[in-house]
């Protein structure tokens, strides 16, 4: 059962199976297990970037293509639950117009792009993406009536989803049952679903075809392939899970801005948990979305700590400090790139596969 549920595709690796199932504990049981508002935030961006970055790894892992309009698609999303739900108040029929007519729009756009820049060489193609998502943010900024502008759009949702709702009176385990309970949950069942829809995609005979394509593209068109519709479609689907990832941080922060969905920063961060993940690997996602966010989150406060412990020697407490959190973060993700080249879960399966080659012998 879980095999097929897993799309046949098993961790290959005991150390990633445990891995795996306590990622997959820890964020169903972190309202109960990680108390307090910050750790819960943690927790949903985590559910969030998980999607986000398995749809881009659909698109750079298995098809081979780089592009830097995924922020753009992740945004599409988000602007569609707070325009609609700023707009046309909070309702459940505002908030599912508002997230169909982003992934319409979505659609729209990545099949331009993929029609009219995919039969480019590579390089161009990341270029022409990079310049549509900076034209998007820049649209967005301007359009300050529909958009908020610079400074966002805050909106309301549903009253089942606000934290004033409380279904009981008496918490379970500490934990207020609420709204914002439910909204977590929402969001844990909404990124498990699209984690395993994209586990069946890539390995279904449409995401062996896009492996062949990354691994020699002359090669699959030759056999019969058409390389630019496969290409389209893997670009398509990457684009529709972002969009719905946008969707999911909108619901959780009940706000939306440039900077919030559309940054360029963003980008750079699903980059860097693709690699520190594994390329290739929907497990990477997960894997290196907890750790990144997790640093990203709580590297500041480990470092208070250490430069507080250290206080004794100035030279050594001024290195530790909280402030230099940025290249602290820096050095680690060179240290991983450089012990785990093919990401963690790469790295895992091929040490769990020398281990049973050795026990054979």
């Amino acid at each position: 059962m879980l095999k097929r549920l897993l799309s046949n595709d098993l961790p290959r690796s005991t150390w990633l199976a445990w891995m795996l199932a306590a990622v997959l504990l820890g964020l169903a049981f972190a309202p109960f297990l990680f108390p307090g508002v910050k750790a819960l935030s943690v927790a949903a961006k985590i559910l969030v970037f998980i999607v986000l970055v398995a749809s881009f790894d659909l698109l750079l892992g298995y098809t081979g293509i780089v592009s830097f309009a995924h922020t753009m698609f992740f945004g599409i999303g988000a602007y569609g639950v707070a325009m609609s739900a700023n707009h046309w108040g909070a309702t459940w029929v505002s908030l599912s117009l508002g997230v169909a007519l982003a992934l319409l729009l979505t659609l729209a756009l990545a099949l331009l792009i993929g029609l009219f820049s995919l039969r480019v060489r590579a390089i161009f193609f990341a270029m022409i993406t990079l310049a549509v998502a900076a034209a998007f943010q820049t649209l967005a900024s301007q359009l300050s009536e529909w958009t908020g502008g610079e400074d966002g759009l805050s909106f309301k949702l549903p009253a089942l989803l606000l934290p004033s709702t409380e279904f009981s009176d008496t918490p379970f385990w500490g934990v207020n049952l609420d709204g914002r309970l439910l909204c977590y949950y929402l969001l844990f069942a909404a990124a498990l679903i699209q984690f395993l829809m994209l586990l069946r995609i890539v390995n279904s005979p449409f995401g062996r075809v896009l492996q062949a394509i990354r691994e020699n593209e002359f090669r699959a068109e030759a056999i019969g392939y058409r390389v630019v519709v496969y290409r389209t479609l893997s670009s398509v689907l990457s684009a529709l899970f972002a969009c719905l990832a946008g969707v999911m941080l909108a619901l959780w922060l009940r706000y939306n801005g440039p900077d919030t969905s559309l940054s360029f920063e963003i980008m750079m961060d699903v980059l860097l948990i693709v690699v520190i993940g594994g390329m290739g690997t929907i497990y990477g996602s997960a894997m290196g979305a907890v750790l990144f966010l997790w640093a990203q989150s709580y590297l500041q406060d480990l470092l208070r700590w250490a430069s507080d412990a250290a206080s004794a020697w100035p030279f050594l407490a001024a290195v530790l400090s909280p402030d230099r959190w940025l290249m602290w973060l820096g050095i680690l993700f060179v240290l991983s790139v450089y012990y785990f080249p093919t990401g963690i879960v790469g790295r895992l399966r091929s040490a769990y596969l020398v281990f049973r080659t050795q026990a054979q012998r």
